[in-house]
């Protein structure tokens, strides 16, 4: 029993192995663009809604009509800089650091720190934005000679990798529905057992990988907001779960593209 199911285990990874041969020269791209889909909805969002936005932050902190515009402003700006200069790869430690930044200013203007819900989904957007930056750095850079190995492993990125793979569990774990019907007991289950597995680094690409196709599917088919018309509120719900859950799967494909990194059993096992 255990040897069949090895094989149908070796057989999947060799299946996910094709497909990210095929697709390693968009599939970083792809994770990259979907990662920070969050932020350039929420960025074009401030443009759209700027007089809403403002006067909530105004009522909320009654800061004045300056500071809750500047508040507007510098998320709109901020976002969509970060966004523009994350797809173009120029400056994407600067780019991090403004979306950090962004999420920081968020946290504290939406009053998310008394949130649990919406606190753990903004702490896994820094894992999103930590994968982004450990994808930026070189490896390399750790030995004086060309063509000597080095001793070591890149000790920030690797730890960096470790940082967004267990963020990333935090935004999952938001996106659960606990109904006691058979198949949302089946989906969660299933969908946490992945997602652990992600975490500690254990056949990380297949479990990242069919992770993504799992979401991709869940979110088309529950967070449909194109079907829901604008004048109801749901429509904007169903569009902020649809961004942030695109944030996972970009989070998740760029597991797939960078590897689960040095912490992990998937790494430890090359050495056993």
């Amino acid at each position: 029993m255990a040897t069949t199911q090895n094989e149908y285990v070796s057989q999947a990874e060799d299946v996910a192995d094709q497909v990210l041969r095929r697709s390693k020269t968009i599939l970083p791209h792809l994770a990259r663009l979907c990662l920070i889909s969050t932020f350039l909805e929420d960025g074009i969002r401030m443009w759209f809604q700027w007089q809403e936005q403002r006067d909530y932050i105004e009522q909320t902190w009654n800061c004045g009509w300056f500071l809750s515009s500047l508040f507007v402003f510098i998320n709109l700006v901020g976002q969509l800089i970060g966004c523009v200069m994350v797809l173009s790869r120029k400056q994407v430690p600067v780019a991090c650091g403004l979306l950090f930044f962004i999420i920081a200013l968020q946290t504290i203007g939406y009053s998310i720190l008394w949130d649990l819900k919406f606190l753990m989904r903004n702490l896994a957007l820094c894992g999103g934005v930590i994968l982004l930056l450990a994808e930026s750095r070189t490896e390399g850079k750790q030995t004086l000679f060309a063509g000597v190995p080095s001793m070591g492993q890149n000790k920030p990125k690797t730890y960096m990798q470790l940082s967004g793979r267990l963020l990333l569990v935090l935004m999952f774990m938001t996106l659960l529905r606990f109904q006691l019907t058979p198949l949302q007991i089946i989906q969660n289950v299933v969908g946490s057992m992945l997602i652990i597995l992600v975490a500690i680094g254990f056949k990380t690409k297949l479990c990242a990988l069919i992770l993504v196709v799992w979401l991709t599917v869940l979110n088309f088919y529950f967070n449909a907001w194109w079907n829901i018309p604008e004048y109801r509120p749901m429509r904007d719900f169903l569009k902020y779960d649809f961004f942030q859950t695109f944030s996972v799967v970009g989070g998740l494909l760029l597991v797939v593209a960078l590897g689960p990194g040095g912490v992990s059993i998937d790494e430890h096992k090359k050495d056993w």
